[in-house]
């Protein structure tokens, strides 16, 4: 059994921050939080941001400079702080994971989706 679990969203004003962390566990093998996707209403999933295993940080245009994505090595716990949020960066977030043993090159998502956490900027 796999579990992908996010947290940390949650209504923030125009330029606020928010922290979001990924916890992936499964029952016969180790996985890990590789990745962070978004999909606003009528919109198609987006990459956000990818830890590879060679620790190459890749993001999209839209959130660089804002976004930073990070492991924590005690846990293997993805992190994504975002700052100087803005009303387009409102989408339901996804953690994607990937198995730890396997080579993830960050280029797209891993086999396993967590349920995803809604954050939404807005004054």
């Amino acid at each position: 059994q796999v579990q992908v679990v996010e947290s940390g969203g949650g209504l923030v004003q125009p330029g606020g921050s928010l922290r979001l962390s990924c916890a992936a566990s499964a029952s016969t093998f180790r996985i890990k939080g590789v990745g962070w996707y978004r999909q606003a209403p009528g919109k198609q999933r987006e990459l956000v941001a990818t830890l590879n295993t060679s620790e190459y940080r890749n993001y999209a245009d839209s959130v660089k400079g804002r976004f930073t994505i990070s492991r924590d090595y005690t846990d293997q716990t993805l992190h994504l702080v975002m700052n100087n949020l803005k009303p387009e960066d409102t989408a339901v977030y996804y953690c994607t994971a990937a198995k730890t043993r396997q080579y993830y090159d960050g280029s797209g998502p891993g086999p396993y989706w967590g349920q995803g956490t809604q954050v939404t900027v807005s004054s």
